[in-house]
C-alpha cells in the first residue's frame, strides 16, 4: 500500500508510515485529552504536547537545544513520556532508560606501494587488525546475549557500517596498488550501567591504538550522564512517584507492564534525564502487535489504536492529577 494512504485493510490492519513509530502515538495523544476535556477532567498538573524535529538522527537541533532553553525551564517539567515499542505478547513494554549511541571511525595509515610487496604495517593490515579485535568484542558480547545472561539493550553493540579505502582506477580500483590510507566507521550503543571511560579507554588502548598507525574520530550523539554525574536511567520502583502513579494507572485501564527494560535504541528522553526528569521514553500502548518500527508493511491494528486511547486517558489523568512528589 502507498505508505502515506493509512490503508485500513477488511481485517482492520491500518498500513502506514509510522503507523507504529510514531505517528500513532501523536494521534492518541491528542484523542485522550480530546476525550478527557469532553468529560469536564481538569488537571491539577499543566500536560504539554511537544512534537519536535531530528528524533530520527540524534535530536541534536531538536530536544537537545530546546531542554537546554529558558523557554523549556520556564515550564517546570516534572515528568515526561516518549515513545515505546510494540510487543507481541499480551504485556505493555517500557522502557527506564536508553542505549547512548557514539559514532567512531578510525583511520589507518601505512606505506603506499606494488601489490606484490609484503610491507609491515600497512594501512589495511592496521585497519583489518582494529577491524579484528573490534569483531571479537562484539562476539564475546554476543555470546552473553545467546547465553541469556543480559538482553540486547543491556550489552555495548559495536557494528561496522562502512569500509573505505583503494586506489580509483577507471570505474574500479587498481589492484596492483596499496593503498596508504583506509578507513573504517562503526556505530556503538552504550547501556546507561557501562561506563563511558572505560568505552574511551578501550578505543585508544585496543581498537585504535597510535602504536599501529592508527587514529580515531569518536562523535558522541547526546549525554550519557545527567546533571549530577548519575546513569541517565529513571527509577521503576517505589522511590519514584511517578513510577506507582503509572503502573496503577495501567492496571486501572486493564493492562499489565512488561518487566521494565533499557531500550535497545534511543529517544529523546535522555536529553530530560540530563535535566534531572524522570522520563519512560519510552511507553507505547500496543499489545499483540509485530515489531514493525522502519520495516516493510508497518502496520497497527484498530482495536489496538484505539485501546491504547483509553490507557493514554488513564495514564494522563492519573500523571497530571499527581500532587507531590518526593522532590
Amino acid at each position: 500500500h502507498p505508505p502515506f494512504s493509512a490503508h485500513r485493510t477488511a481485517d482492520g490492519s491500518i498500513f502506514a508510515r509510522g503507523a507504529q513509530d510514531d505517528k500513532c502515538i501523536a494521534i492518541q495523544y491528542l484523542e485522550a485529552i480530546r476525550n478527557l476535556k469532553a468529560a469536564d477532567f481538569v488537571p491539577i498538573r499543566t500536560v504539554h504536547l511537544s512534537f519536535v524535529p531530528d528524533e530520527e538522527i540524534g535530536g541534536l537541533d531538536g530536544v537537545a537545544k530546546f531542554a537546554a532553553s529558558k523557554e523549556f525551564r520556564d515550564l517546570n517539567v516534572g515528568f515526561m513520556l516518549d515513545e515505546g515499542q510494540a510487543n507481541p505478547g499480551d504485556e505493555f513494554r517500557v522502557f527506564y532508560a536508553d542505549r547512548t549511541p557514539w559514532s567512531l571511525i578510525v583511520k589507518a595509515k601505512g606505506a603506499p606501494g606494488h601489490g606484490s610487496r609484503l610491507y609491515d604495517n600497512g594501512a589495511m593490515e592496521n585497519l583489518m587488525k582494529s577491524v579484528e579485535v573490534m569483531t571479537r568484542f562484539r562476539a564475546a558480547q554476543f555470546d552473553v546475549i545467546k547465553a541469556g545472561k543480559a538482553a540486547i539493550s543491556e550489552v555495548i553493540s559495536v557494528n561496522p557500517v562502512y569500509l573505505k579505502s583503494g586506489i580509483a582506477s577507471g570505474d574500479g580500483f587498481a589492484m596492483n596498488m596499496q593503498p596508504s590510507e583506509a578507513e573504517a566507521g562503526f556505530d556503538i550503543r552504550i547501556p546507561p550501567t557501562v561506563d563511558p571511560e572505560l568505552v574511551r579507554k578501550r578505543i585508544a588502548e585496543e581498537w585504535a591504538p597510535e602504536a599501529r598507525n592508527l587514529t580515531y574520530q569518536l562523535i558522541q550523539k547526546g549525554p550519557t550522564r545527567d546533571y549530577r554525574g548519575r546513569p541517565l536511567a529513571t527509577p521503576t520502583d517505589d522511590s519514584n512517584p511517578w513510577w506507582s502513579v503509572f503502573k496503577q494507572a495501567i492496571a486501572s485501564a486493564g493492562g499489565k507492564l512488561a518487566k521494565p527494560e533499557i531500550l535497545a535504541s534511543t529517544t529523546d528522553a535522555r536529553y530530560m534525564r540530563q535535566q534531572g526528569i524522570p522520563a519512560l521514553g519510552g511507553f507505547s500502548p500496543m499489545t499483540n502487535t509485530p515489531i514493525l518500527l522502519h520495516d516493510h508493511n508497518e502496520f497497527l491494528k484498530d482495536t489496538v489504536f484505539l485501546k491504547g486511547i483509553k490507557v493514554y486517558e488513564s495514564v494522563i489523568s492519573a500523571l497530571s492529577s499527581l500532587v507531590e512528589t518526593s522532590e
